[in-house]
C-alpha cells in the first residue's frame, strides 16, 4: 500500500474510530457480558459464580415468571391488533380533504410526544376509582359504581391498553404516509368499475399499504414485549394480584431489587429469543397478505 493510501486509511480510521469505540463499549461488551452472566450467579456486588444452565432451569419451576409471561402476552393480545386499528383509522380520517386537516393531524400527533412518566400521571387521574375523571363521567350519566379501573385485576391490563392506543400518534403518521402513496390510477380505475368506497378500501387501499401495515405489526410486537414504564409508574411493580407484573418488570425487579443479575440475563435472552420467534411467526403468517409494488 502506498504512502498516499496509508494515509487516508488511517485518516478513515481515525473519523470512525468514536464509532467503533461506542459499538465495543455499549453494545458488543454489555451482550457479550449478559450471556455470561446468564450462566452465572451473580448479585452485582460479588464476583459471578459460574452455575451452568440453573438460571434458566429455574424459570421452568418459576410461576412468577410465567405469571409475567402470560401478562404480557395477554396485555399484546388485546393492545396490538386494537393499537393497529385505531391507528389505521384515524390515518384513514386524517386523509380526509377537510379543512384544517393540519390541525386535526397536529391534535392526534401531540399525545405521542407526552414523555411516558407524564402521560402515565395523566391517566393515573383520568382511572382513579373515587375521583377520575372517567367515574366521574359515568356518575354523571347515572352509572352508581363505575369499575375500580385500576384496582380490579380484570381491569388494569384493558386500562394500559386504552393509554397505549392514546399514544398511537407515530404509528398514524406512518399509516398517512403509507396512504398518500396508495397510486391514483388504480383508485380512479376502481371508481370508473363501480366500486364502493368498502370495496375500494378491501382490494386496493389495504393491499398497497400492507408493507407499512406490516412493519407496524412486527413494531408492535417488538414494543409490547418490552412493555415497562406505563406499568411501573402506574403501579408500581405487579399491581393488584399482579395482573400487571410484565416481563420486562419482572426483569427489572430481579436485576435491581432482588440482585439477581444472573437470573435477568437469562429472563432477558429468553425474552430476545421470544422477540424473534414471534416475528418469524407473524414474518411467515402474513407473507401472502403483504404485497410488494414491482419496480
Amino acid at each position: 500500500m502506498r504512502t498516499g493510501e496509508q494515509r487516508r486509511t488511517l485518516h478513515g480510521l481515525a473519523f470512525v474510530s468514536p464509532w467503533l469505540a461506542g459499538l465495543a463499549i455499549f453494545t458488543l461488551f454489555p451482550v457479550g457480558a449478559s450471556i455470561y452472566y446468564s450462566f452465572c450467579d451473580y448479585d452485582v456486588l460479588s464476583s459471578p459464580v459460574w452455575i451452568g444452565s440453573l438460571n434458566y432451569r429455574d424459570m421452568l419451576s418459576d410461576h412468577v415468571y410465567w405469571k409475567s409471561l402470560a401478562n404480557t402476552l395477554v396485555f399484546n393480545a388485546i393492545s396490538l391488533p386494537l393499537g393497529l386499528v385505531a391507528a389505521l383509522a384515524l390515518a384513514l380520517l386524517l386523509n380526509q380533504p377537510v379543512r384544517g386537516r393540519g390541525i386535526f393531524r397536529a391534535i392526534y400527533y401531540l399525545p405521542s410526544l407526552v414523555p411516558v412518566i407524564a402521560s402515565s400521571m395523566i391517566w393515573l387521574w383520568i382511572f382513579n376509582g373515587r375521583h377520575g375523571l372517567l367515574n366521574e363521567a359515568l356518575r354523571a350519566v347515572g352509572v352508581e359504581t363505575p369499575p375500580q379501573w385500576l384496582a380490579d385485576p380484570v381491569l388494569t391490563k384493558p386500562a394500559l391498553a386504552v393509554m397505549a392506543i392514546w399514544g398511537c400518534g407515530n404509528t398514524v403518521v406512518i399509516n398517512l404516509a403509507a396512504l398518500q402513496g396508495v397510486p391514483r390510477a388504480l383508485m380512479e380505475a376502481a371508481m370508473i368499475d363501480g366500486a364502493s368506497a368498502w370495496h375500494r378500501f378491501l382490494h386496493v387501499t389495504l393491499p398497497a399499504i400492507s408493507p407499512v401495515m406490516y412493519f407496524n405489526l412486527i413494531m408492535g410486537i417488538i414494543g409490547g414485549l418490552q412493555v415497562f414504564a406505563q406499568a411501573f409508574v402506574m403501579f408500581g411493580g405487579g399491581g393488584p394480584d399482579r395482573s400487571v407484573l410484565f416481563y420486562a418488570v419482572y426483569l427489572f425487579q430481579n436485576a435491581f431489587e432482588y440482585r439477581q443479575m444472573g437470573y435477568a440475563c437469562a429472563m432477558a435472552w429468553i425474552l430476545c429469543l421470544l422477540v424473534l420467534g414471534l416475528t418469524w411467526l407473524a414474518s411467515r403468517g402474513s407473507r401472502r397478505f403483504v404485497h410488494y409494488q414491482e419496480g
